[in-house]
This record gives C-alpha cells, structure tokens and sequence, in this order.
C-alpha cells in the first residue's frame, strides 16, 4: 500500500506539479470550448442543408459523416498535423487538434439533429408549406425549435465523449494537461503527475456527465 501512496498519490509532488498542471488545464478547456462551439454549429448547419431536397447537397454530407464517424480521432489530427503542409495548408498543433475533434463532433451533432429533424411529423411540414412559409423559413422557425430540443440529451454525450479527445493533442506537442503531466512524470520518475491529471479531468467531465445526466430526465419528462 506504501508504494501505491509513494507512486501514484504522492503528495508532495503533486503539489509541485499542481502549478503547471493548471495551465495545462486551461489549454484543455479552451481546446474543449472551441471544438464544441465549431462542433455543433456544423453540425446544425450542415442538418439544415441536408434537409434540402437535392443529391448534389445530401451525398457529400452523408460521405462527410460516414468518414468522420468511422476514422479515429488520432488518426484525423495526426493527418491534419503532418499530411497536410504538404499540400502547402498548416495549422498549429492547437488548431490541428481543434480541428480533428471539431470535424469529428460536426459529424456526429449533424446525426443528432437530422435524428430531431426526421423525427419532426410530416404534418407539420405540409402545415407550414400551406401557411406559404419557404422551405428555408419552415426548417428554421418550425421544424429546428423541437428537433433541436430534441437532439440535445444525445448530443451532450457525444460532445463528452469528443472532448476528452483533447488529451490526443499530447501526440502533436499540444501543451495541454496530459502533455504537462507525462513532461512532469519523465523528470521526477514518479507517476502522481498522471493521477493529479485525471482529477483535473474529473473536475472538468464529472459536472458535464452529471449535466448530461439531468438534461436526459429534463427532457425525457417534459416530451
């Protein structure tokens, strides 16, 4: 039990370590608020266009999906990363990460609101076509206010499940929270900085889970 306090709950060290760690934290929780405001807002608008009836408009945007649903978080920041400068486009590490996880997140928040938008009954298209409301006009003030509502206990667990993909951006020389603490870890020889690391992550998650948790029954009662 004493190498387990020494190894992986030492104090002293963690201590030392807290002051880095939080501005690792901070990068993490910036990178996690861009990629959700840039994830979702993608994702809404790229919902709205596939509601369009054009194939020209819907194909690339089922393929876009398909594509960032199935590949690997790491695998889309790594090719942002190293792939593309040589095609003359480069982003920092940050952006790169940003980018990979916002991509990702688009992706999945288009499923989550078109799921709201088909889901929206046929009556209430045909109702706002008769009322001579434009097909544009018909998505954003009748259709998207429910489907939104909808989508949104299914979509705040994806956004976690996204999110803590910011811990990938360690693999391009990210200065986040886990890059800080495998850096700690590699120069007192002692594993503590990652336990301190998970905390912070806990701090972060643990009320966005609880949230999710409390919007699934918000809404699960109120429909």
């Amino acid at each position: 039990m004493e190498q387990v306090l020494y190894y992986y709950f030492n104090v002293p060290i963690m201590v030392d370590a807290l002051p880095m760690m939080l501005q690792g934290l901070g990068v993490t929780i910036l990178m996690a608020l861009t990629t959700v405001l840039i994830g979702v807002s993608a994702g809404l608008l790229l919902a709205v266009a596939r509601s369009y009836p054009s194939r020209l408009i819907r194909w690339p945007i089922i393929g876009f999906v398909d594509i960032f649903r199935s590949l690997p978080q790491l695998v889309i920041i790594i090719l942002i990363y190293f792939a593309l400068p040589y095609a003359g486009i480069e982003f920092s590490p940050f952006w790169s990460t940003v980018l990979g996880l916002s991509l990702v997140l688009a992706a999945f928040a288009q499923e989550s609101f078109w799921a709201g938008i088909t889901a929206t009954h046929r009556g209430q298209w045909e109702a706002a076509t008769a009322t001579g409301l434009s097909h544009t006009a018909t998505v954003f003030f009748v259709v998207l206010p429910p489907a939104i509502k909808t989508s949104i206990p299914s979509l705040t667990n994806r956004i976690i499940a996204v999110t803590k993909g910011t811990a990938l951006g360690s693999a391009v020389a990210v200065q986040e929270l886990l890059a800080h603490a495998q850096s700690i870890q590699s120069v007192v020889a002692n594993p503590s900085p990652l336990t301190l690391g998970a905390l912070l992550y806990m701090a972060i998650f643990a009320p966005m889970v609880a949230f999710s948790r409390w919007l699934e029954w918000r809404y699960r009662w109120s429909t």
